[in-house]
């Protein structure tokens, strides 16, 4: 009998890992190989049409408002540096050796190894990833930016990233994830653990922006201490592949709180499994997951789940989308899964077209047809951050305007 339970059990998680992570990726279609790229002493200097690139996925080159930098292209760190007290900013391998502890103490242990063959790749083929933290009491005025960056056709990239927010102290963390313009096909196989103790905050901005046939795999864990925030927020607004994305996130000190928005816009021939899941284990701690959504042909497969695992706890997941092709697809999945009586949980999921009646509207107002789509799309996906910093906005909300703004829509 005994054994007949465990195996129900492994056949119980194998399930739920296939529904959070979906379709297989065959390894051997991409290479190992790295190029070498050479470093880049100073980012301003390289040629406008890559800095470019870089700066639409939030990686600033000349403005100087970045607390660090760190940019990694394909298996080699290219660049990295520190430019406030109180601050680190190095390779995962530096940060290991420098100090030890950080094997025992977190290092695999918001993620697990053994969570599925992308994991277990990661600890076989981990090719750097960056370490940064906040030391205690240390408040990082600017953001820390980091750049993970695919520069060869056809290479899979292991990264394993580790931040940590020591006591009290507050930083913002911009990551620009994508591939050089002439890259088509590659792999990103991504490993994240953030740790945010007591007191502190993190702001945590990825964008991505990759090739039209490139696979995408972060595997994301956050621990938040009593009186900690998180706060993610995930744009992804340009094709890609298949991407497999389902962080999670474990509120376990009294009063954490943590909120996780997303923007995503899915082209034809694109599949995004995108989410994010909470889990409430203390007193008085809150979440709120919010994600706008947008087919303009492609598959999104929008998650969301909030496990309320103690009393006194509140909770709002939100998954509304938009439907812009007669061919794409948007499966919004809300989960609440509420263990306490004293909890207070709600999710509200919408998916539709552009009501006729909205662009005529707008259009007897003078604006032509796509003016009046445009102006319906940006307000849709206008996610009012609350506390999120101005130059985090203004990244944010160029990526949306860069859209609305685009004939694709």
């Amino acid at each position: 009998m005994a054994n007949r339970q465990c195996v129900t059990e492994k056949a119980l998680l194998a399930q739920e890992k296939k529904a959070a992570y979906g379709s297989d990726i065959d390894f051997a279609v991409f290479a190992d190989e790295d190029t070498n790229p050479p470093l880049i002493p100073d980012p301003a200097q390289l040629p406008a049409g890559q800095r470019k690139n870089l700066e639409a996925i939030g990686f600033d080159t000349e403005s100087g408002e970045r607390a660090g930098a760190y940019m990694q292209t394909d298996h080699s760190v290219v660049h990295c540096q520190v430019a406030a007290s109180g601050l680190e900013v190095m390779t995962i391998g530096q940060a290991l050796a420098c100090h030890p502890e950080l094997e025992e103490e977190y290092f695999w242990q918001a993620v697990a190894p053994d969570v599925d063959k992308y994991t277990a790749r990661a600890v076989l083929h981990g090719e750097h990833g960056y370490f940064i933290r906040a030391l205690s009491g240390v408040k990082v005025e600017h953001p820390v930016q980091a750049c993970l960056y695919i520069g060869t056709e056809g290479v899979i990239q292991d990264v394993h990233n580790l931040v940590i927010v020591e006591e009290e102290a507050e930083l913002h963390v911009i990551t620009g994830c994508g591939t050089d313009p002439d890259v088509k096909q590659g792999m990103h196989i991504g490993i994240s653990e953030f740790y945010v103790k007591k007191g502190g905050k993190l702001t945590f901005t990825m964008i991505h922006r990759w090739g039209e046939d490139v696979a995408v795999r972060p595997r994301t864990g956050v621990i938040v201490e009593a009186g900690g925030l998180y706060m993610s927020n995930y744009v992804c607004m340009h094709g890609v592949k298949d991407i497999q994305m389902y962080p999670t996130v474990k509120l376990v000190g009294e009063g954490a709180v943590a909120r996780l928005n997303s923007i995503l816009v899915a082209p034809l021939g694109s599949h995004q499994d995108v989410g994010g899941r909470v889990i409430l284990s203390a007193p008085g701690t809150k979440a709120e997951v919010i994600a706008r959504t947008i087919s303009t042909g492609g598959v999104i497969v929008n998650r969301g789940a909030l496990i309320g695992e103690s009393g006194q706890t509140k909770a709002h997941l939100e998954c509304n989308g938009l439907l812009l092709a007669p061919n794409g697809r948007i499966h919004a999945i809300p989960e609440l899964d509420v263990r306490s009586d004293d909890a207070e949980f709600s999710h509200e999921a919408a998916v539709g077209k552009i009501a006729p009646e909205e662009i005529e509207y707008l259009m007897a107002r003078g604006l032509s047809e796509e003016e009046a789509t445009a102006t319906i799309v940006r307000g849709f996906l206008n996610v009012k951050i609350e506390g999120l910093p101005d130059s985090l906005a203004k990244q944010i909300e160029r990526a949306v305007e860069e859209f609305s703004g685009s004939k694709g829509i």
